[in-house]
């Protein structure tokens, strides 16, 4: 009976180490920086409106990088407009740009704090008019 026990509880207490370890990583969360971008291009009554989420690693990331939207929706407005609609048709421009927003995320939050945490930056609608 006390082997019995005892292996039991050692089974147990694995199933609860276990579960502290999956409690600790890190989770991935999706923030969305909300409202759309909508931001006048180069080209007289042409427009980009655009909807952006960032990919962040950690409750300590997420907490920083929405301390620092302000700025970094500022960044990513000055970054979006004066463009040619010319420059936005095709999937590998567009992925140009996506880069290019990412690196002034990642530029922005390195000048005020630290870029620890963003892991990446997707478009969710994208329209040229």
């Amino acid at each position: 009976m006390r082997i019995l026990l005892i292996i039991a509880f050692l089974s147990f207490s694995g199933f609860i180490y276990a579960g502290e370890d999956e409690a600790q990583e890190p989770v991935l969360e999706y923030l969305e920086m909300s409202p759309k971008f909508t931001v006048n291009l180069a080209e007289r009554k042409k427009y980009l409106l655009v909807n952006v989420q960032l990919m962040v690693e950690g409750a300590e990331a997420v907490e920083k990088i929405k301390k620092h939207f302000p700025v970094l929706r500022h960044q990513l407005i000055m970054f979006f407009s004066g463009r040619f609609a010319a420059e936005l048709q095709t999937s590998e421009q567009r992925e140009k740009l996506r880069q290019g927003a990412l690196d002034t995320i990642r530029e922005t939050l390195d000048k005020y704090d630290n870029s620890d945490g963003l892991r990446d930056l997707f478009f969710t609608e994208f329209l040229v008019s």
